[in-house]
């Protein structure tokens, strides 16, 4: 016991080297925790009177951290116990915040959490700008804006944020909500053509601590609903109140946006999601896997894993499609010949899929607002030079066409056009992380099992 007291300063610098916290999460729950007692093998951290509301998600999140550490520095197990400082042999239980009018106002998902959202390369960075949003909302990072493909985890995050702030301070206003939610009170306190019920609208979202819109691209071309949310934008972000935005695309990708609307989305932080790599893919499985009450083999999870490829909804869409034949066949333990026959269609349609020159030009064409006749042109504008370099290295990428034939196919004289625009392409890749991202996301599109 008295060796872990000594050395306590020592197990909490461990755990910020090894788990790579950054200094907000490390100073925010790491550093205030004192060590109290050691019990029938069980290692009791106080948690500061101050913050209750933090007690639920310190002992989910950090409990694993202080046990391998301790495990690690002193070569012995113990459990791990947190109370409040305030109630040291008596510990009060976390208080249930989900029935406040606050949280209930927040029209958050309770399943989305930090603690169910699966860490991997391809989001690692949108994950530690949210949570550092959530430990400090509107002191950095103001707006955040978090772009990527659909399916791929951005609600997630936006509704682990609001939790996370209404946990840690329950009286903070959050606000969770669509382009599509927010345009249609636009509409109707519009149509009422009462003044105070426009006035209450307004008062709804800038009276918010933390605002959060999903799928923000969908109000472009929405004049009211645009001016309506340029002027709360302003009187949130000049108030120090936070801004979270989730798109399809990042603010220079969306063509049609006011440049006032771009200006202002990049004050902040602009991170991405990609689509998850098979790691991450096999670590959600298991986490889906674990919650479920059917055995399931890790060579079903692996089978998953290796055949649906675009994005986590994919993935859920998959395991939850097994456990339903499972369950119509009343079988306890899935079978990998269960897998395959439950996916038979999902994975054999996508395998199967014949992808043609035609196929290709009518995603890019979509992807960039173009029509395939402006593709095959003479136009040399940017506007349709970049979605023409790009559809040259898709067809040579996907399905491996000679340059003679690109040309053909888009009625150049000369195939050197078709390598030019081709290197032109790779080398803009090396450059450009977000060129690179926009580019993967459109291959995802064409062919989602590559």
């Amino acid at each position: 016991m008295q060796e872990i007291k000594e050395n306590w300063e020592k197990i909490k610098e461990y755990i910020k080297t090894e788990y790579e916290l950054n200094s907000v999460s490390y100073n925010t729950w790491i550093l205030p925790l004192d060590f109290y007692k050691i019990e029938e093998n069980t290692v009791f951290i106080l948690i500061p009177s101050d913050n209750p509301q933090a007690f639920n998600y310190i002992n989910k999140k950090y409990k694993h951290f202080f046990k391998e550490a301790i495990s690690v520095l002193f070569n012995d197990s113990f459990d791990i116990e947190f109370v409040l400082d305030n109630s040291k042999e008596d510990n009060e239980e976390y208080v249930d915040i989900t029935q406040s009018i606050n949280y209930k106002n927040a029209n958050l998902n309770p399943k989305y959490k930090f603690e169910t959202f699966v860490i991997g390369s391809n989001n690692k960075l949108a994950h530690s700008a949210a949570l550092a949003v959530a430990e400090s909302p509107g002191e950095i990072y103001n707006p955040l804006y978090i772009y990527g493909g659909a399916g791929l985890g951005k609600t997630h995050l936006m509704h682990s944020i609001g939790h996370f702030t209404l946990e840690s301070k329950p009286d903070t206003n959050v606000i969770y909500v669509t382009s599509e939610d927010f345009t249609n009170d636009v509409i109707e306190s519009i149509r009422s053509g009462n003044q105070s019920t426009i006035t209450k609208m307004r008062d709804k979202y800038r009276n918010a601590d933390v605002l959060m819109v999903d799928d923000i691209q969908f109000i472009i071309g929405k004049d009211a609903t645009q001016e309506e949310f340029f002027n709360t934008f302003n009187t949130l972000h000049l108030a120090g109140k936070q801004i979270i935005l989730s798109s399809d695309k990042p603010p220079k990708e969306l063509e049609t946006l006011d440049a006032r609307f771009k200006s202002r989305f990049a004050m902040g932080l602009i991170v991405d999601i990609q689509a998850p790599d098979y790691e991450t893919r096999m670590a959600i499985l298991r986490q889906l896997a674990e919650n479920n009450a059917k055995k399931i083999d890790d060579d079903i999870i692996k089978y998953i894993a290796e055949n649906v490829k675009s994005n986590i909804r994919e993935l859920e869409g998959a395991f939850n499609q097994i456990i339903n034949i499972s369950r119509i066949e009343n079988t306890d333990h899935i079978t990998l010949d269960t897998a395959e026959k439950a996916l038979k269609n999902i994975i054999n349609q996508n395998q199967n899929e014949l992808i043609t020159p035609d196929y290709i030009l009518n995603v890019v064409c979509e992807e960039f607002g173009v029509s395939p006749e402006d593709m095959r042109s003479s136009r040399r504008n940017q506007e349709i030079v970049t979605p023409r370099h790009i559809f040259m290295y898709l067809c040579r990428q996907i399905i491996d066409m000679t340059y003679e034939d690109i040309a053909k196919y888009l009625m150049k004289k000369d195939h050197t056009t078709v390598i030019h625009g081709y290197k032109r392409v790779k080398e803009d890749l090396l450059k450009d992380p977000e060129y690179a991202n926009r580019i993967n996301n459109i291959k995802v599109k064409i062919s989602p099992q590559n």
